[in-house]
């Protein structure tokens, strides 16, 4: 048996998420534990900057990185002590790192592509005394592959039916999602980024009530949703790209959102209308998924990420999705918070063991590549 500590940082860049995997003699995983540790506000707004700057100086990306280091170690630390075990219990910590760049298409066009996340593993095992995994996307992105979404494997590992197709929808900052098809079909699951997510809708909202998301989805319930608006940003050419496809901060931010608006608009009919973006966008997702694969549309639907806590964004999804049938993550011993960094340190053993990380089904790499690099403790 061996244990792994996943963390993650998402495109909300509100916190490290740290979640504890038991990985059993048979490579079954179980979640043992799990925490989130708030990033400072002078980290967050450092690293909001950076990935949103034209230029930055190599002494900036230093002190970031160190900053958002000792965060991720006082994460590991925290959650050993949650659960009563040290360093020499973990068999390796799977890092992601925080995202500053994604452009898998490179930054125009005829550039290579590349994706940059602030990460310093060898620093991280200094300070946690654990051995890490760190650096998975840049492998898969080297085989032609988008570098994400890389969940999807690990989605497979732990909610893949015999007899259902079962649909994992990750609402992070970005959303994407994993279509697994029953394990009777043999076929390769397919996956995806379909859009924003939370991370509009937290902009805007911090922007009006200096508040970092919109609890519930209360200002947005409270709105009516602008259906030209909505129009003009669905006329957005990403989000008719077939697969595989992956997006982040770099397209979708405010700039993008405001650019559409006509100056008629109230800010909570804005808030309205960038949920049902988001909700349009995923079912929109969710039905080039199932054409792809000729699935059905009762399928077996898995919200996780923080929007699946977000009552008026998931009622919108419903909305659009009225054959699916919704599952508790929770229920099925993956509580919806933590599969990200699940993920993670699923991702930590699969290196380890010399296993596949990606699904080239899913990231259109030209095979299945060992992902990330060890750096021991």
């Amino acid at each position: 048996m061996q244990r792994f500590i996943g963390l993650m940082s998402g495109t909300s860049m509100d916190g490290i998420d740290a979640a504890m995997v038991y990985i059993d003699d048979q490579g079954e995983p179980s979640l043992e534990g799990s925490l989130g540790h708030p990033m400072p506000d002078a980290l967050r707004r450092q690293l909001w900057q950076l990935a949103h700057a034209d230029c930055v100086a190599f002494a900036d990306l230093a002190a970031a990185e160190e900053a958002f280091c000792q965060c991720q170690a006082a994460a590991v630390n925290a959650l050993l002590k949650q659960q009563g075990l040290v360093a020499a219990d973990i068999t390796a910590i799977g890092s992601h790192g925080q995202t500053i760049e994604h452009a898998p298409y490179g930054h125009v066009s005829g550039a290579p592509p590349y994706t940059l996340q602030l990460d310093n593993p060898s620093r991280l095992a200094e300070l946690t005394q654990c051995s890490v995994v760190a650096d998975f996307r840049r492998r898969d992105l080297a085989a032609g592959g988008q570098a994400a979404p890389l969940a999807p494997i690990f989605h497979q590992q732990v909610f893949r039916h015999d007899e259902r197709w079962r649909l994992v929808l990750n609402l992070g900052g970005i959303a994407n999602l994993t279509l697994l098809p029953p394990l009777t079909l043999q076929d390769a699951p397919l996956g995806f980024d379909t859009g924003p997510a939370n991370a509009l809708l937290d902009a805007w909202h911090e922007r009006h009530h200096q508040q970092p998301f919109d609890a519930q989805g209360c200002w947005a319930a409270g709105g009516t949703v602008d259906t030209e608006l909505l129009e003009r940003w669905l006329a957005e050419p990403y989000f008719h790209l077939a697969p595989p496809r992956s997006t982040g901060r770099e397209l979708f931010h405010l700039d993008w959102a405001e650019s559409r608006l006509s100056g008629r608009e109230t800010a909570q009919d804005v808030q309205a209308t960038l949920a049902e973006l988001t909700a349009a966008s995923v079912a929109m997702g969710i039905e080039m998924a199932c054409q792809q694969l000729n699935a059905p549309r009762d399928i077996d639907l898995i919200p996780c990420g923080g929007g699946a806590r977000n009552t008026d964004l998931m009622t919108r999804i419903e909305r659009r999705l009225p054959q699916a049938r919704v599952l508790d993550s929770d229920a099925l011993g993956w509580p919806a918070d933590w599969l990200e960094a699940a993920a993670f340190a699923w991702l930590a053993y699969a290196r380890i063991e010399h296993l596949a990380g990606n699904l080239p089904s899913v990231t259109g790499a030209s095979g299945a590549r060992v992902l990330g690099g060890i750096y021991s403790r």
